[in-house]
């Protein structure tokens, strides 16, 4: 996890594979992450797993969950940004698109407290994304997504069940305000439907 000030936007790394050093969940939709913050650095005979983990570093300085706590406090108007990448696997990490920090708690988790980080899917793109980058951001349908729809319509379009020359097709077309960032309004239509659609809203 890397703070940066707004409006930079901040970036974390997530993993849901078994055995990852976090419990880090993702939504079936994909629109709201609680985000597990990081334990104390394994630099002494210390388990980082039995203790709290920290609010500060050994310098006194905050920790990047200190940064991201102090933000959602902070910042309940004016949401901090927030990259989201997810590990697939070694060296392979998945764009979960750009969230916002809502708020976080600091509980108990068996013996210790750690940090969880509320964070939800937003539609606003970072500041690096102005103008018609912007609006490619909101078009582009993310690698994720495409994984979702394509098991929940079993490779088929969802009108003939073709299953060759498929697209993701916004249900909702992006012309009228549709997004792809979320698997709701993304399905599988064959070539020749997805033609026949064009920009209109189906009934």
């Amino acid at each position: 996890m890397y703070y940066r000030d707004p409006p930079a936007v901040s970036v974390v790394l997530m993993s849901r594979r078994p055995g990852a050093p976090y419990e880090d969940s993702l939504s079936a939709d994909g629109t709201e992450l609680l985000y597990e913050g990081h334990d104390v650095r394994r630099e002494t005979e210390v388990d980082p797993k039995s203790v709290d983990q920290p609010w500060t570093l050994p310098t006194d300085e905050p920790t990047e969950n200190a940064k991201f706590a102090r933000a959602a406090e902070e910042s309940k108007k004016n949401r901090p940004l927030v990259r989201v990448y997810e590990k697939l696997r070694p060296g392979i990490w998945s764009d979960k698109g750009l969230f916002e920090l809502v708020d976080y708690a600091f509980n108990h988790t068996g013996t210790r407290r750690v940090f969880k980080f509320r964070m939800r899917l937003s539609a606003t793109p970072d500041d690096i994304a102005q103008g018609p980058a912007a609006e490619e951001f909101k078009r582009a349908i993310p690698a994720w997504v495409k994984q979702v729809v394509y098991k929940r319509d079993k490779g088929r379009c969802v009108l003939c069940g073709a299953q060759d020359q498929l697209h993701f097709d916004h249900d909702l077309p992006f012309a009228k305000g549709g997004t792809g960032l979320t698997p709701a309004n993304v399905r599988i239509l064959c070539a020749r439907h997805n033609l026949q659609k064009g920009a209109r809203i189906e009934q």
